[in-house]
Formats: C-alpha cells, structure tokens, sequence
C-alpha cells in the first residue's frame, strides 16, 4: 500500500514539474554529461583502426583479437542493470564521479598494456567502469529536463554524442596513430575525466530515489549471475555452434533470470521494478534497439577493415572515410526528435530502418574494386543515418516510460541492450564473416613456404601482415574472401533491418 502511495505521489509531482522548462544550468549540465557519454562511445570503436597496428605489436591470435574488440561492450552490457539501480539508490552523480575515476585508471592500464591478455583485462575493467556512467549519464538528464519537448530534445544529443563518438572512435583511433603508438588512443579519457572531476559538483543535481530502502545484495548477485553467462553463451554460439561451452552457460543464465524474477516479485522494493515490461512501447523499443545495434556493430568492423585491409587504406585516411557516416548520424539524432513534435515516433523509426536497410543492401553488392570506397562510404552513411534515429528516439521511449524513481533502471536497460547488440554483432556477423573467408580460403591455389598457409588461411589481417612473403595472386584471393564474408553478413543484417520497420511501422503506435 505504501509502495502504491508512493507511486501516485512521484506521478502527480511528475505532472506539476512537467512544463517546468530547464535554464542555463541544466544546458551546461548537457553538454558536461555530453562528454563522458561521447567518450564511452569513442572507446567502444577506438581499435578498430588500431586494431592492425596492435596486433603487430601484441600479437593476439584470432580468438583473442575479438575478445579484445568485444570485451569492453559485454561487460557493460552483463553490469549495467546492475550499476543503474545503484546509482538510484546510493545517487547518481556519486556513482558517475567514482564510474569516472575507474575508467581513467583502466584508461591507465590498457594505454601501457605488454600483452594481449594484459590488454584484455583493461578493457574488461573499463567495460565495469563504462557500465557506471552509461545510465548515471541518461538517468540525471531525466532528472534535469522535466519538460517532455526538452527532454525529447536533451535525449536526443545524448544518443547522438554517444552514437558520435562510436563514429568518430575509428576518426580519432586513426589520427592518433598517425603521430602516435596505439596506446594513445586511451590516453583520451584523461582530460575529460579530469574536466567532468571538477565541473560535475558545480552543474549536476544529485539525485536518490525518494523510497530507495536498503541495497538488496541478493538481487545484485542474481543479476550479474543471470546477465554474464548469456553474454558469455551468445559469444561462444557465435563462434563455436551449439556446443557444451555455449548450451552450459546459457541454460544457467536462464536459471538465474527465473529466480531473479521470482526474487523481485517477493520484495517490497524489488531491484527492478518488473511493472516496466506491462509497456509495449518500452518493449519494441529495446527489440528495435537490440537488433538495430547487432547489424551495426558486425558491419562496422568489417568496414573499418575493408577500408584498410581490401581497399589499403591508411588509418588516418580509413578514418576520415567514416566521416560522413558520423555526419549522417549527427543529424538524424538531432533531427529526428524535432521532426518528432509533428509525427509518430514509430513512422519515423520505420522510414529510418527503411534507409538503413538500403544501406545494407548496397554493402550486399561491394566488391573489392577501388571504385568500392565510394559505395561503402554511401552505404555506410544511410545505415548510421538509421543510428542516429533509433538511438534518440528508441531511448525516449524506454526513459520515459519509467517513473522518475526508476529512470536509473530503466536507461540502464536501454543502454544494455545497446551494448548487447553492439557485441553480438561483432561476434556473430564477424565469426560468420571469418567462417566464410577460412572456408573460400581452405584451398590455396600456391604452394606457401612454410608457416604462411595457416597464417594466410586464418584471416586477411593475418595474410596482409605477411603481404610481402606470399604471391600477389594469394593476397587477392584473400581479399575477394573477406569481400564475399562481408556482403553475406551484410546482406543478414539488412533483412533484419527491413523487418525492424516493419514492427516499427505496426507496432510503435500510440497506446
């Protein structure tokens, strides 16, 4: 009875604050929270480009050259949940603070790593402190922007500095490497933990949920228990099939949300507010951004390599490449807000996935011709293009669902999946990418010297790097693999595409 009070109080206060216009603090606020989110999302893509010149340096073999890209998203993904509701419970702009002092000694560690394991464990660390100040971010933008149009709006650049520094993270990675090592590429997070260390006491609220109770350490374990082994079980699907190591580990993640659902609906004060999934507005939205995230986190990788590996691109030149994708998406995520005052949120999804699906279609058709940069840069662009619009307005969606006590979980939510998405599409449209070049690739038509074949026959990166002891004919076969790995993933990624604006269009109508 007391819960439900509490709820009809936070409601009718939600409705006298809802016109309530943000000023000149809560603006400054924005563009300070702008940059751990813009940095969380530069580090998610960083080693794309670098990801050659580390592996000359590190040398990782294949499996832990993934790990490495992937570790950082499936660590935020498995503690986001997790840190959103501590951060409504113990305060949100604490937890972003002490969030922020983690990545920069993670930072520390990944920029000096000596091997790929060491390197590995960096990332992995920067994934937990990543997780802290993703919904932190989100949560004190609802709690700033009580008006829906400027929360709309506020949202909006949120998702788009996050989306902008994914794009921009292979612009950045391959500027650095022109004048530095790879470890600078890290060295990033320092001036702007520095600067959000000084600033965020002067222009962020802090905020606690009104009725937090204590910290329920149970829920936390099941949490983490439940959510990491998926993760761990997606990837291993991905790479090795239906095997022990993938089937295990996703049927204890499964045993684990069961209990953890049945804990949350025991307690007084669950961890989750379960009552969140009864909206089918907030439910499409996280499929959306789920599967709209898998097929740009695979093709990302697999352009930024093309762009390098088949086209022979420099990473700086790589990088600039990516520029109008980045523009693209910049846009749409301020756009598509605004043009949301005048249509249905779900209209506008749809004609984005509509574009992004053209996107992949013509990836679909790449070849490995030099004429190729043009297509892919085009390609690229109207896929970010559908980003910018799912990430600022699928985010709305989910955040405003949730009441104010809960904006914590439920951007925390969001944001995993989002994570999720991201490292499953590496690992499932990369692993089916490298599957396809490993089996056209099986037969090299040239006796190599020894030690070259395995090289070669492992991936383009790997035939690349021995470029010079192998016959030009053998590196062009290698590269029309890979070609054909990226237009099949490519091709995947735009049917699902095509069928998120389907759902978009019937389902993302007004409840």
């Amino acid at each position: 009875m007391a819960q439900g009070i509490d709820l009809i109080s936070e409601q009718r206060e939600a409705g006298e604050t809802a016109n309530q216009k943000a000023g000149l603090r809560e603006w400054l606020g924005l563009a300070l929270l702008a940059l751990p989110t813009l940095l969380l999302g530069i580090d998610l893509t960083l080693l794309h480009l670098a990801l050659p010149a580390l592996a000359i340096d590190l040398r990782p073999n294949s499996i832990q050259a993934l790990w490495i890209i992937d570790i950082y998203g499936f660590m935020i993904a498995g503690f986001l949940v997790t840190m959103g509701v501590l951060g409504d419970r113990i305060g949100r702009r604490k937890l972003l603070l002490a969030g922020a002092l983690m990545f920069a000694l993670a930072s520390i560690m990944a920029a000096y790593s000596s091997s790929a394991t060491m390197l590995i464990i960096a990332r992995a660390l920067l994934g937990v402190a990543g997780a802290t100040l993703m919904p932190s971010t989100l949560a004190l933008i609802s709690n700033m922007f009580k008006n829906a149009h400027q929360r709309g709006l506020a949202i909006g650049v949120w998702a788009t500095m996050f989306a902008l520094g994914m794009a921009s993270g292979p612009v950045i990675g391959g500027l650095l490497l022109a004048h530095f090592w790879w470890g600078a590429a890290f060295l990033v997070a320092l001036p702007v933990v520095a600067c959000l260390l000084v600033l965020a006491p002067l222009l962020l609220p802090e905020y606690r949920a009104p009725v937090s109770g204590r910290i329920d350490i149970l829920s936390i374990g099941l949490s983490l228990l439940a959510i990491l082994p998926v993760v761990f079980a997606i990837k291993q699907f991905a790479k090795y099939g239906a095997v022990v190591s993938a089937m295990l580990p996703l049927v204890m993640g499964a045993l684990f949300i069961l209990l953890f659902i049945k804990r949350q609906r025991r307690l007084s004060q669950p961890f989750v507010e379960l009552s969140l999934f009864t909206s089918r507005h907030f439910n499409i939205a996280l499929i959306i951004l789920l599967v709209g995230l898998i097929g740009v986190g695979g093709t990302m990788l697999l352009v930024t390599q093309y762009l390098q590996l088949v086209v022979g691109l420099s990473p700086m030149a790589a990088g600039l490449w990516m520029g109008p994708p980045a523009l693209a998406m910049l846009v749409a995520g301020i756009a598509s807000p605004l043009l949301a005052r005048h249509m249905l949120p779900g209209r506008i999804i749809a004609l984005a996935m509509g574009l992004s699906a053209i996107g992949y279609v013509l990836m679909a058709r790449l070849d490995n011709s030099p004429q190729g940069i043009v297509l892919v840069t085009v390609a690229f662009s109207l896929v970010y293009l559908g980003l910018g619009t799912i990430a600022s307005l699928g985010t709305d969606l989910v955040v405003s669902a949730a009441p104010a006590s809960q904006a914590g979980a439920a951007s925390a939510m969001s944001e995993m999946v989002q994570e999720l998405g991201l490292a499953v599409g590496v690992a499932m449209l990369g692993s089916l990418s490298t599957l396809v070049y490993r089996g056209l690739m099986d037969t090299v038509p040239i006796e190599l010297t020894d030690g070259m074949e395995p090289v070669v026959q492992d991936s383009l990166a790997g035939a690349v790097s021995v470029s010079s002891e192998i016959p030009a004919l053998v590196l062009e076969q290698a590269r029309e693999a890979f070609t054909t790995g990226f237009n099949i993933a490519a091709g995947i990624s735009g049917v699902m595409i095509m069928c998120l604006a389907i759902l978009a269009a019937v389902k993302l109508r007004p409840e």
